[in-house]
């Protein structure tokens, strides 16, 4: 079996979930599959760094034991070899990104493309694009820091809603704990589904979000209700999309009049009652279409639609692409053992 090295970059003010998550994950792998990773840790001159939280990580060498700036490793404790490259070269993110070390990132200029696959969690993306390692490649990053990213770096087309893309060799995450989705995806493309599973289950963690889904669901984008009765609606929408939503049966289980009902629940959440409903079930059926085989009809009426067409034009609305193209183009693909 291949042994892949993963080779994690360290820095002052990193976000420690940033490594430590995607670290689990492969680590975890490696339990489960021996020999599977060998996972290192490098700063630029091998000294502790201090993460954003205030944590001491300590790395395992220094990144001149891969060639490059830093201070010299005569003790080679990274155990790469001097020409050896990562398999998976992985850059965190954190505050430390907002003032780079040139240094880093002209090491990430001169060896990001040796690696054969090149990872950011977070605003890790940063330091990627200030690499130019991002030019002409779809990406994403925290979504605080989508705006600044595409401004800063027009070369690099920013998407803010998933949490992980996708770009050739060159896969970035959304913020903090989307690295550990991405982790689990590349696990399972390397060693396949049952150990990503098996790693999931260890983490108690979903064995995969798909790397499309928004980095806001509905009901994290929406405001939370005050008022129990609405919150308890709200939930209801979640749970029942297929149900009767009308103004009329929803503000029946609120037991207010539908017009109180329609004002109160703007007031509070910030959007109409029927805009609510409408984004619940896109997100329901576009879940549907990634991660099930059931058929356009089946998912449309789970979905609250009804019929394929209208599923078909709320798609269309809101996604501007019809479910079937959705599917082909989102649905993850089987993975390679």
């Amino acid at each position: 079996m291949r042994q892949r090295t993963v080779l994690v970059l360290l820095f002052d003010g990193v976000q420690s979930l940033d490594v430590t998550g995607p670290v689990e994950v492969f680590a975890g792998a490696e339990t489960a599959v021996p020999g599977s990773y060998r996972i290192r840790t490098a700063s630029l001159d091998g000294a502790p760094v201090r993460a954003s939280s205030g944590l001491t990580l300590v790395p395992d060498g220094t990144l001149a034991a891969l060639g490059g700036p830093g201070r010299p490793d005569p003790d080679g404790r990274l155990g790469l070899g001097e020409e050896a490259a990562p398999h998976t070269l992985l850059v965190p993110g954190g505050v430390g990104t907002r003032d780079l070390d040139p240094r880093l990132v002209e090491w990430l200029r001169v060896h990001g493309p040796r690696a054969d696959r090149l990872v950011s969690v977070c605003t890790g993306a940063i330091a990627l694009a200030a690499a130019g390692l991002l030019d002409g490649r779809r990406a994403t990053t925290h979504w605080a820091y989508c705006e600044t990213l595409a401004r800063d770096h027009p070369a690099v087309e920013v998407d803010p809603d998933p949490i992980y893309v996708r770009d050739g060799p060159v896969a970035t995450s959304a913020g903090v704990t989307s690295g550990i989705d991405l982790a689990l995806a590349l696990v399972e493309e390397d060693l396949g589904r049952r150990t990503a599973l098996t790693v999931a289950r260890h983490l108690v963690v979903f064995l995969r979000r798909p790397g499309n889904q928004a980095q806001f669901s509905v009901q994290l984008a929406a405001q939370t209700a005050r008022r129990e009765p609405l919150r308890e609606v709200q939930q209801w929408i979640t749970e029942h999309p297929a149900d009767d939503l009308s103004v009329d049966a929803l503000a029946a289980r609120a037991a207010l009049s539908p017009r109180h009902f329609a004002r109160a629940f703007e007031a509070e959440t910030g959007v109409t009652p029927g805009r609510y409903v409408d984004q619940v079930r896109v997100e329901h059926a576009r879940r549907l279409l990634e991660d099930t085989g059931d058929g356009v009809e089946e998912i449309s009426r789970a979905s609250g639609y009804g019929t394929p067409e209208a599923m078909r034009r709320a798609f269309l609305k809101a996604l501007g692409t019809p479910p079937a193209e959705y599917r082909r183009r989102f649905r993850p693909a089987p993975a390679h053992r």
